[in-house]
C-alpha cells in the first residue's frame, strides 16, 4: 500500500443519506468524487466509497434493487481501494441483527437469524446492550469518542492515539476474525470502530463529520494506491 496522486472516486448513491457531505469532504481534501448508482460507473472508478445512514435492511434492499451488490463484491476483488462508512461498513459483513424478523418467519433475505449483508467480511452486526459491560449506556451512541489501535492502518497514518471521531449508531460490527479490527473505541466496553483488510477499509464513525481528524483519514484514503 503506497501513497499516490488523487484519483477518481465513486461514491455509491443507493438512497441512504449523507452522500453530498461525503462528496464535499472528499473534494475538500483533493479527491475527484462523483455520486454513482450503476454497475458500469463502479467498475470504471479508481476508488470506491460505500457510505450510508439508516437501517441495514433498507440498505441491502436498495443495493439489490439497483443491481449494485454484485458489482461491489467484484470491485473489492480488483484490489482497488474501497472505503465503507457507518452503515456502509456494516453492509460489508455477513449480516445484521437489525431488522431481522422472528425466527419462525421465513424470508429469502434472512440467514441464521440475520438480515443478509454483502458477505465480503465474516461477522455480524449486533446492537449495543444498554447494560453492556455492566455499564449503562445510551443507545444510540451519538457524539465523539476516542480511537485506540495497536496495528498499522494506512488511513489512520499520522493520527495520534486517542484521536476523537464522531459516531451515530445503535449497532456495531462483531467480526468473526479479530484481525480485521484496526481501531477500537470504548462504549460500555470495546467495540470495532474501524477495519482494514488489504485494499478494504471501513469506519463505523463518520470521517466527514469528524473535523480535522476525519479530513486526515479521507486525505489518506484519497492518496492510497493498492
Amino acid at each position: 500500500m503506497t501513497m499516490t496522486t488523487p484519483a477518481r472516486i465513486a461514491i455509491i448513491d443507493y438512497r441512504m443519506g449523507n452522500l453530498r457531505s461525503v462528496q464535499k469532504a472528499v473534494e475538500h481534501v483533493g479527491g475527484e468524487a462523483a455520486l454513482v448508482n450503476t454497475a458500469d460507473a463502479i467498475t470504471k472508478a479508481d476508488k470506491l466509497i460505500l457510505p450510508g445512514v439508516g437501517a441495514f435492511g433498507d440498505g441491502m434492499r436498495f443495493l439489490n434493487e439497483l443491481g449494485l451488490s454484485g458489482p461491489i463484491r467484484e470491485y473489492v476483488q480488483t484490489g482497488k481501494p474501497v472505503l465503507g462508512i457507518c452503515l456502509g461498513m456494516q453492509l460489508l459483513f455477513d449480516g445484521s441483527e437489525e431488522d431481522a424478523p422472528p425466527p419462525d418467519v421465513s424470508s429469502s433475505d434472512v440467514n441464521n437469524g440475520l438480515v443478509t449483508g454483502l458477505g465480503i467480511l465474516p461477522g455480524r452486526i449486533v446492537k449495543f446492550d444498554v447494560q453492556r459491560g455492566g455499564q449503562k449506556v445510551k443507545v444510540p451512541q451519538m457524539g465523539w469518542n476516542a480511537l485506540q489501535w495497536d496495528r498499522p492502518d494506512p488511513v489512520l497514518n499520522g493520527l495520534e492515539q486517542g484521536s476523537a471521531v464522531y459516531f451515530v449508531h445503535s449497532y456495531y460490527a462483531r467480526p468473526a476474525d479479530d484481525s480485521l479490527t484496526s481501531a477500537r473505541a470504548d462504549y460500555g466496553g470495546d467495540f470495532c470502530a474501524s477495519i482494514h483488510r488489504e485494499n478494504l477499509f471501513a469506519t463505523q464513525f463518520h470521517p466527514e463529520k469528524s473535523q480535522r481528524v476525519g479530513m486526515k483519514i479521507l486525505k489518506n484514503f484519497v492518496g492510497l494506491s493498492c
